[in-house]
């Protein structure tokens, strides 16, 4: 199958490590440069979250289209653009999520009887969640940034601390500071602000800290 990445070259890597053999993978710049006259997947890393985005992908039937959909769910995204032709998948695409070993996955509601084949078809290891905001790991992941953020405010303990008491007390692979800085503080901040908006968990409110943080970045 020919594989599109719409983005950067170590997105490319990443997926390339993830797929089997026999499988052609290509970076390009625009959908314009993809030829569908067969099946092909799609990796779009360039996605925003806008449903104007679909519009994009209109008369791509043969298109298997993957997201990084942590910040909106599959079924909200196409209640305002519309069902799609082609088949939409979500994955947790954010940096640290997806260079993991087993990718994680959503299927628009349309396509969840596919998705076991196709992830199949292209090798790829992954564990596939319901279409929900945030995901599984992502969600769990930012919750716990948070409370961190939350812990350091109230001066309960330093930030080197938490880190060295999630690493060595939980087995981690890295402490909430550590992955916070590697993840992207903006990528948290917009993804803890769509878990609040979906749920109004008090869980997913923002850290005063991590809004700082955020503001003195942007």
């Amino acid at each position: 199958m020919d594989i599109y990445v719409i983005g950067t070259e170590l997105q490319v890597a990443e997926i390339g490590n993830k797929i089997s053999e026999g499988h052609t993978l290509k970076l390009i710049d625009d959908v314009n440069e993809i030829n569908a006259s067969n099946e092909v997947a799609v990796f779009d890393f360039i996605f925003d979250d806008s449903p104007d985005d679909l519009e994009r992908y209109a008369g791509f039937s043969n298109v298997n289209l993957f997201i990084n959909s942590t910040r909106i769910s599959l079924t909200e995204l196409t209640f305002f653009a519309g069902a799609p032709q082609f088949n939409l998948y979500g994955m947790a695409g954010d940096p640290t999520f997806l260079e993991r070993p087993i990718l994680e996955i959503s299927a628009h509601y349309q396509n969840k009887n596919n998705t076991e084949d196709l992830l199949a078809k292209l090798g790829i290891e992954s564990i596939i969640v319901n279409d929900r905001v945030g995901m599984v790991t992502p969600r769990i992941i930012a919750m716990i940034i948070n409370e961190a953020y939350f812990t350091v405010m109230e001066g309960t303990a330093s930030r080197e601390d938490i880190d060295t008491g999630m690493r060595l007390g939980t087995n981690y692979p890295m402490g909430p500071f550590d992955w916070a800085g590697k993840w992207g503080i903006g990528n948290i901040y917009d993804l803890l602000e769509s878990l609040y908006l979906d749920t109004k968990d008090e869980r997913y409110k923002i850290s005063p800290l991590l809004k700082q943080e955020y503001l003195q970045q942007s």
